[in-house]
């Protein structure tokens, strides 16, 4: 079986995608092989899964982008409910806003009142357009009314790199991703996107409680199938994705790492990917970006 995680390896997609791959293997005593395929926001990744064989032998470990992505790729290759089949979320995982240590911003109303005062000059990194760290930009931009520049990357690795190097001022990066740089201080960490504090980081509050009222943002990762895959394929995966999830030693990794495992239905999954579609094209929207 071939894992598709649609970012590059070094992510929090890649962290989450072999965290599950190697206890699946254990589960069905066959391989299961991460394939990294960046780039495009996680489309590029998704479109290798779409034109796979429907036999339940390649996945697509897909993001909060493919909910954003209609909204944002006036040519998009696949529909999303059309092409793929949902089979469960995964992980739910805020991002947290981080920035280079010489930026003389140490809270988010700092870091607010440094924009409004040198607005277009201050940039943020993401894992590409339309991937959760860009509409968190995007959100943070209309709702703290500021206007920080989107700097597109082909995963969060690359973009926490170019953040650490000083390259970039700030990025809103997985959890996962920057709780080794934040403990090193090589980043410095501002607040949380989600609507309570994370546990990985629990001395960094949420950036609502910082500055930003209303504003909240949680990303997620989440398993998909070609959409012709049979049913019963899909619920086996289904079942032994929850299971591996229910293992401690998946549990600690996730959670060690600001992952919160779900498991859920393909049923339930579907229903809420529609409604993250829904959110994520009035954000898209709301920003004023244009279709690709």
């Amino acid at each position: 079986m071939t894992l598709v995680a649609a970012f590059p390896a070094g992510g929090s997609v890649d962290l989450v995608a072999r965290t599950l791959a190697q206890q699946l293997s254990e589960t069905w005593k066959q391989p299961v092989v991460v394939a990294n395929r960046p780039g495009a926001g996680g489309n590029i990744g998704a479109e290798v899964v779409v034109r796979a064989a429907a036999d339940g032998h390649t996945l697509l470990m897909g993001t909060t982008a493919i909910a954003s992505s209609p909204a944002l790729y006036a040519r998009l290759a696949y529909d999303v409910m059309r092409d793929l089949a949902p089979v469960s979320l995964v992980v739910r995982m805020p991002n947290v806003l981080v920035v280079h240590p010489s930026l003389p911003a140490r809270t988010v109303k700092e870091l607010v009142a440094l924009a409004r005062a040198q607005p277009g000059t201050l940039n943020s990194a993401s894992a590409g357009a339309g991937s959760s760290n860009h509409l968190a930009l995007v959100l943070f931009n209309t709702t703290a009314r500021v206007d920080i520049v989107h700097i597109p990357y082909k995963g969060a690795a690359p973009a926490v790199i170019d953040v650490i190097g000083g390259h970039v001022t700030m990025t809103f990066v997985p959890v996962a991703a920057a709780v080794g740089p934040v403990r090193a201080r090589k980043l410095r960490p501002l607040g949380v996107t989600a609507a309570t504090r994370s546990p990985a980081l629990p001395e960094v509050p949420t950036i609502a409680e910082a500055g930003v009222p209303g504003y909240e943002a949680t990303s997620w990762n989440a398993l998909f199938a070609p959409a012709a895959t049979p049913r019963d394929i899909v619920l086996k995966i289904r079942g032994a994705v929850a299971e591996s999830l229910a293992a401690t030693k998946v549990r600690e990794t996730l959670l060690g790492v600001g992952a919160e495992p779900v498991g859920n239905t393909p049923e339930e999954f579907s229903g809420f990917l529609r409604a993250e579609m829904v959110k994520w094209a009035k954000v898209v929207r709301a920003g004023g970006l244009r279709p690709q």
